[in-house]
């Protein structure tokens, strides 16, 4: 099978890659009390200079009451914590990397009973005070971004959290003008926050947005149940400045709506014209929620997303658990070292190398 559709440059506004591999964001929750340490550099450095072409990092949260559950996922606000983030880039960059943070905020929901301690914040019942400064916060984080010198950012909206649960009919019961019966009125959160980031970074600097039908309350919740349904959804946030759509699915290879073999991502350029990204067990035959029950994946072939990738569908593919388990695994890809992958193992979430 040809590779080359997986190792040619991508470019889109000041973004300049040098192949179409990124590394997803994976929550590693190892910064001591939010603040990133060398040796977090020193691990998105080592996949920088193994031919990832963009590295997203793991979800960085906001300046918010209770914007993380876990103590240890890292700040994007802060003095000590920004240092290290300038730290990690300066890393990616001298190893020949771009990489953007994921911005984030988990919203209701707990890993643990005793944090954080704060009141949870819940779609259902923020004050617009809340809201406002939320977004403000959102905006302030991506200043930083830009100002520490990262390629990019991406927007956390998927998987259940705080963008998603105002997407979500489910979680989002608001009456005011931040609810709505329909999905296009309930991302008017998300439409806000897009706005005042893209105020915040000026119109050349990439903005992608992670977006996801499935949630982890819900795996098979479904936002946008046809594909009007879902460009009324993107539409609206590609207006207000998402250079990008990052698509998760539990599995890429999954057709969206019946009919037409395209997944989330290939429905999404399709539908707004801008550029994607797939993702979704890439590289692994097992579905990922099982790693976290320390379940392991063996390698499958990628002829399936070469396909795809070929044809258009879709523009970038990120990759989670085979980069995080073989730091090398696209310079492995690109010189057709197959057999010499790493198999991905559930112990790789409990270690940083």
């Amino acid at each position: 099978m040809s590779l080359d559709a997986l190792f040619t440059p991508f470019t889109y506004k000041n973004l300049h890659l040098k192949n179409r591999i990124v590394m997803a964001p994976m929550t590693r929750a190892f910064s001591d009390n939010g603040v990133p340490t060398q040796q977090i550099a020193d691990y998105y450095a080592r996949r920088a200079g193994s031919e990832v072409g963009l590295i997203l990092s793991e979800g960085t949260v906001i300046n918010r009451p209770a914007s993380k559950n876990i103590q240890n996922i890292p700040d994007f606000y802060g003095t000590e914590a920004l240092k290290g983030w300038k730290n990690v880039i300066d890393s990616v960059h001298q190893n020949g990397g771009k990489m953007g943070p994921q911005i984030w905020h988990v919203g209701d929901t707990r890993s643990s009973p005793d944090y954080p301690t704060t009141e949870m914040e819940k779609a259902s019942t923020m004050t617009l005070e809340d809201i406002q400064d939320t977004i403000s916060q959102f905006a302030a984080s991506a200043k930083s971004a830009k100002d520490l010198g990262f390629d990019v950012l991406e927007i956390h909206g998927a998987h259940g959290y705080l963008i998603d649960q105002f997407f979500w009919e489910v979680t989002n019961t608001r009456t005011d003008e931040y609810g709505g019966k329909t999905l296009k009125e309930r991302s008017k959160f998300a439409v806000d926050i897009i706005k005042a980031m893209r105020a915040a970074v000026g119109p050349d600097f990439t903005i992608i947005i992670r977006l996801s039908q499935w949630k982890q309350q819900d795996y098979k919740s479904r936002l946008a149940t046809t594909p009007e349904e879902m460009e009324e959804w993107l539409v609206p946030m590609k207006e207000a400045g998402v250079d990008i759509f990052h698509c998760s699915q539990r599995r890429f290879w999954e057709p969206e709506f019946e009919g037409s073999d395209l997944n989330f991502a290939g429905w999404a350029k399709k539908l707004t014209g801008q550029p994607t990204i797939t993702v979704g067990s890439v590289g692994l035959n097992g579905d990922f929620m099982g790693a976290f029950a320390g379940q392991g994946s063996e390698k499958s072939d990628l002829s399936e997303l070469l396909k795809r990738l070929d044809r258009q569908d879709f523009d970038l593919v990120a990759v989670g658990r085979a980069i995080l388990s073989d730091y090398e695994w696209a310079k492995k890809v690109k010189e057709g070292r197959f057999d010499e992958i790493s198999d991905f193992a559930g112990e790789s979430l409990g270690i940083l190398y």
